[in-house]
């Protein structure tokens, strides 16, 4: 590893850089994401520290951060500046983000749009959360369904399966398990199958709010949410934050930071379409379409496929959704990702490692902090410093971030020696 380099602060030396440069990742950090209210602390003791970690990941000061978009979904406006500002007080523009469960991507996506448009050459992407106990409402508000921005989603499942007394987004996502199984005759184990994956992998993760192994048989048997899916396979409600520095390919010439850069190689985001609605379908309506079309502008951007990816840390909000991403990213034809995941080709010793952080079901899910949590884990990955949870020969990672409402962020990363 090579020794961090220390950087000048002075803003009137910094020469702008030209459009189209490329953008890197050169430092990350996080919290621990933790059960709401196990901790004493608040959103900005989060940010601080996961910021604080991004910039000693990079051997930066914060002075030399020119822009910061900022994720979160439950606290109220500016609440960017107010995380933010445990950093530095440096007047820098910061940027208020809610995209629901895409929120940090979405923040990494605007830095990564600043750095490639020549607007600036350092800009940090923060995201954090502090939640409530208890399953998500049907919106990040949680407020009147007919009010609510996913209100026309809900009409669709409602439609097709009616509504139940049980958690909304563990309904619609579990009636998208429904159909699955009735379409393609994927089975409850193939289901169970993520959970127990993602549980084991985040038993060396830790920053995982949970580090426990379940068997098979015990994630079936755990309480059910909404059939078919148990309390193992559904992500918690969960607090924390996470960092990431992006920089551009001058910056990391000029401060000596190649060996730790891990470029963002191609990066879309996709909204609903009328596919999305018009089948009438769960598993169209909970995304799966959106994550297909961004996933295919990002293989055609980046002249890289599925094939040519190593790691891949995915929005497994409910093990259903993981089954569905494995289709819409192409690493397994329609209806047959419950096969794949029961095969062990996405774990250890597969053909990819998928969610070797424990994913949002083991790791946990604060919702501003989720898509940039996904990067660090990259970012150490693709640097070979994941410790116990190293995918070995890690060169290239996806990262994959979505939420209702909707919007799917997927972002193709390499390590910049590679």
């Amino acid at each position: 590893m090579s020794t961090k380099a220390k950087v000048s602060t002075k803003a009137s030396t910094r020469a702008r850089p030209a459009t189209n440069t490329k953008a890197y990742v050169v430092g990350v950090g996080m919290t621990r994401f933790e059960k709401p209210e196990t901790r004493d602390w608040q959103y900005w003791d989060m940010a601080r520290e996961a910021g604080t970690g991004a910039l000693t990941d990079a051997g930066i000061p914060y002075d030399a951060v020119e822009q910061v978009p900022v994720g979160y979904c439950f606290q109220a406006s500016t609440a960017g500046q107010r995380a933010a500002y445990e950093l530095g007080l440096s007047g820098v523009p910061v940027y208020n983000v809610n995209n629901n469960c895409a929120t940090g991507a979405t923040a990494l996506m605007l830095a990564r749009q600043f750095v490639e448009g020549g607007a600036s050459d350092c800009v940090l992407a923060l995201g954090f959360e502090k939640m409530t106990r208890g399953a998500l409402g049907g919106g990040s508000d949680g407020g009147d369904f007919k009010t609510s921005p996913v209100a026309r989603h809900y009409a669709v499942m409602a439609a097709r399966h009616g509504f139940e007394m049980t958690p909304p987004t563990a309904q619609i996502f579990g009636n998208a398990a429904r159909e699955h199984m009735e379409k393609y005759g994927t089975t409850q184990a193939q289901l169970a199958a993520v959970g127990a994956k993602n549980h084991r992998h985040s038993v060396n993760n830790p920053y995982a709010q949970f580090q426990d192994e379940y068997s098979l048989d015990e994630i079936l048997a755990a309480r059910t949410v909404h059939s078919p899916l148990t309390k193992l396979q559904c992500s918690p409600t969960s607090d924390g934050a996470a960092a990431a520095v992006v920089v551009s390919e001058r910056f990391v010439e000029r401060h000596g930071l190649g060996e730790r850069a891990v470029e963002i190689v191609a990066q879309a985001m996709t909204t609903d379409t009328e596919e999305s609605f018009a089948s009438g379908s769960c598993v169209d309506v909970v995304g799966q379409p959106m994550s297909r079309a961004a996933a295919r502008q990002v293989y055609d951007s980046a002249g890289l496929g599925i094939e040519d990816v190593d790691v891949v840390e995915l929005h497994d909000c409910f093990s259903v959704n993981e089954l569905l991403t494995y289709e819409a990213l192409g690493m397994c034809e329609p209806g047959e990702s419950g096969e794949l995941v029961e095969s062990g080709a996405t774990t250890y010793g597969g053909r990819w490692v998928v969610n070797p952080s424990g994913g949002l079901i083991s790791k946990g899910h604060p919702l501003g902090a989720t898509g940039i949590a996904q990067i660090a884990e990259l970012t150490w990955q693709l640097r070979g410093e994941a410790g116990a949870r190293q995918v070995a020969g890690a060169r290239v990672g996806l990262a994959h971030n979505i939420g209702l409402g909707g919007a799917a962020v997927v972002t193709l990363l390499r390590h910049a020696a590679a």
